[in-house]
């Protein structure tokens, strides 16, 4: 495991994320990101891939539980 800091793009919150070393190593290789680091939070894995944290996300887009009903 190490530590990484990510700052948002959006409202430049820095966020401390612990990180498993082969994980990481797996994601920059090719791998998608939710099956080489499944024990990151859904908000943690978007702020690597995007740069944008959970709260700019939910404040941009509305809850990510919203995007699992069908309407």
């Amino acid at each position: 495991m190490f530590e990484k800091s990510v700052s948002c793009e959006h409202c430049n919150k820095t966020y401390v994320l612990n990180i498993n070393e082969t994980g990481w190593k797996e994601w920059e290789s090719g791998e998608f990101i939710q099956d080489a680091l499944p024990d990151l939070e859904a908000g943690e894995r978007e702020l690597l891939i995007s740069g944008t944290c959970d709260e700019c996300w939910k404040k941009f887009f509305g809850d990510r539980d919203d995007l699992l009903h069908v309407y």
